[in-house]
């Protein structure tokens, strides 16, 4: 049952309380870790002290935190709840994406993987004509063309460029 305070909210009452809770967990084990992550030096201002602002900021995060928590209409998790928990976590789907590229691109090489995963994205974002999968590996291929070919950036080869031909390995080192 809602009490009248519930149903005077105005705002989104969806992750509120998620969000509330993860603030304050997250701002308590930032600032439980002060100690280990900062300095206090000895004969120096209080206001100088390498630990000062951040504590003053992550102290003040948790009081927030804790009063946007405390101040809540309601507390308890709904399946609205669960529906935007779920929203947040499939942002983490892209992360995963990226660092998988990071971490195959030393192995494989620059431009195979580019040329991968940049159709293999836009398949998974829905893009799946047979003109939207061509114009995604000519997308890969220049941006591995701008990239190392124009603006000179320092992409480490693949481990796979050293089973090439001598000229051909040194030429898929510099512009692949």
């Amino acid at each position: 049952m809602t009490t009248e305070r519930e149903r005077r909210f105005v705002g989104p009452r969806r992750g509120q309380l998620l969000f509330a809770l993860g603030f304050l967990a997250l701002s308590v084990l930032l600032l439980s870790q002060i100690g280990r992550e900062t300095d206090w030096v000895e004969k120096t201002r209080l206001t100088a002290q390498p630990r000062f602002w951040p504590a003053i900021g992550l102290g003040v995060m948790v009081l927030a935190g804790g009063l946007h928590l405390w101040r809540l209409p309601w507390k308890r998790l709904t399946r609205f709840d669960r529906a935007e928990a779920r929203k947040w976590l499939s942002v983490l789907e892209f992360a995963l994406w990226f660092m998988a590229y990071v971490l195959i691109v030393p192995i494989l090489g620059y431009l195979p993987v580019t040329m991968i995963f940049v159709p293999a994205l836009a398949w998974r974002m829905g893009y799946r004509t047979r003109f939207m999968m061509i114009l995604s590996v000519l997308f890969a291929v220049s941006v591995v063309v701008v990239f190392k070919g124009f603006l000179s950036v320092r992409i480490p080869g693949g481990m796979v460029y050293e089973y090439l031909p001598g000229a051909l390995r040194s030429f898929a080192i510099l512009y692949l």
